[in-house]
């Protein structure tokens, strides 16, 4: 009985750690700005809702060109990222291209500060006029992802057994149709993971995209710290921003979910 209880506080805990920061986002977003500092639990959950905030940020930023920057950057940089990813992990994983040592240069490309790569990348983009443009963000992240992605799939592709494409070749299959019907439907929920995984770093990336963008490219994750003023901060504002921000990527994890909960378990469990 004390094992259960034990068990159901912890579950509460950590419900409460992960849900309770999505809980203030969402209930300021609906705050005036007196109310939001209000003191009190029952002064927390009791107000009178507004769309002040919502009408204030729509007015005095321009969230509606950031969003679409931010969806076009993201998921154009994510299909480039498993399109050159897929068939390179393939490859390392089933016959060892490079002996290692490409794989190990391409891994190479996440283990410097990306503040290194920060200059030569922005010289060479100013010169080929790719600052500020869709285009040159979306090769960013493409380079960035691309090594993290080949080396995580590079591991589900490892636990794919070889006798599976053996047999296939076996009953007449050539190694397109090998690829296409047996080892990228057995790769789905790696690959689902995998893409999560990118389109969330280039969805919040902030570093980079502060440096290359300034206008006309210009994502999400820029418009949320002009709300910290000198004076005060504009909290209402900033949680609409900060809330409608988070719900194409909650809303991608939640439609990938079993993909996702299979690929974290993928080769868990032997027999």
């Amino acid at each position: 009985m004390t094992r259960k209880v034990l068990f159901w506080l912890g579950i509460a805990i950590i419900l409460f750690v992960v849900l309770a920061p999505f809980l203030w986002i969402y209930l300021i977003m609906f705050k005036s700005h007196g109310d939001t500092y209000s003191m009190g639990l029952a002064q927390f959950f009791v107000f009178k809702p507004t769309l002040a905030n919502f009408k204030h940020a729509f007015t005095f930023t321009t969230f509606f060109l950031e969003m679409r920057n931010t969806a076009i950057i993201a998921v154009a940089s994510t299909a480039l990222v498993m399109a050159f990813s897929l068939p390179a992990a393939y490859s390392f994983a089933r016959w060892n291209t490079g002996y290692g040592h490409l794989l190990f240069i391409t891994i190479s490309t996440r283990m410097f500060p990306p503040a290194l790569a920060a200059i030569p990348f922005f010289i060479a983009f100013s010169k080929l006029g790719l600052v500020d443009t869709h285009i040159g963000l979306t090769l960013l992240f493409l380079y960035f992802n691309m090594s993290f992605a080949t080396f995580l799939l590079f591991g589900f592709f490892r636990e794919i057994p070889e006798e599976l494409e053996q047999a296939a070749r076996v009953d007449g299959y050539g190694r397109l149709a090998i690829l296409w019907r047996i080892i990228f439907p057995l790769i789905k929920p790696g690959a689902a993971i995998t893409a999560v995984f990118c389109l969330v770093w280039a969805w919040n990336e902030f570093f980079f995209a502060s440096l290359f963008t300034r206008i006309d490219a210009r994502v999400v994750s820029l418009g949320m710290p002009i709300w910290h003023g000198a004076e005060r901060v504009e909290w209402g504002p900033m949680m609409v921003v900060f809330g409608l921000s988070l719900l194409p990527t909650l809303l991608a994890a939640w439609l990938m979910q079993r993909y996702i909960i299979r690929g974290l378990t993928f080769g868990a469990v032997k027999g």
